[in-house]
């Protein structure tokens, strides 16, 4: 048998936790699940054997409701990727004139038409910047730190592509 100390702890414990929940619930809080889009058929421009292609067709997959079409004539919207740019600019640098600090820059330009060519959302360009400190010591781990940012940044703007995909509303 527990001493009445640990029960009550127990019991004060059982409390909290479902004030806790009480008050998760009463918030309004829930996670953000996969949005559906309001067409049936999508085509995507960019490639499926890139990474933003790769990332683009799974998104889609995942929203439930939309179905990425190969064929862009049987396509209900067309997602048309219009430029997919990355650069490295100079931040900061040593005393001794080396580089310190890159901001990696990645700048995602995309449309989206219906099926007889008319814009339902206009050009729109979209993108993520990055910090990266930098070591000629380090360089091949430096290389891979900004292979790793350069992803994060592409998911980054494939989930701001699909939130603004999936706000788009038919008229």
């Amino acid at each position: 048998m527990s001493p009445p100390f640990f029960r009550l702890t127990r019991h004060l414990q059982l409390i909290f936790f479902a004030f806790g929940l009480a008050a998760l619930a009463g918030c309004g809080f829930h996670l953000s699940g996969p949005r559906p889009l309001a067409f049936s058929t999508i085509h995507i421009s960019a490639s499926e054997y890139t990474s933003l292609g790769i990332a683009l067709r799974r998104q889609v997959a995942l929203s439930g409701s939309t179905k990425v079409e190969k064929d862009a004539s049987r396509a209900e919207a067309k997602l048309q990727i219009i430029a997919n740019d990355r650069s490295r600019e100079i931040l900061s640098l040593t005393p001794a004139g080396t580089v310190r600090e890159y901001e990696l820059t990645q700048t995602l330009r995309f449309r989206l038409i219906d099926h007889d060519g008319k814009e339902l959302i206009p050009p729109s360009a979209i993108s993520a910047r990055r910090e990266l400190t930098f070591s000629d010591e380090l360089v091949l781990s430096k290389e891979q730190e900004e292979a790793l940012l350069y992803d994060d940044m592409e998911s980054d703007l494939v989930r701001q592509i699909m939130r603004r995909l999936s706000s788009w509303q038919r008229p």
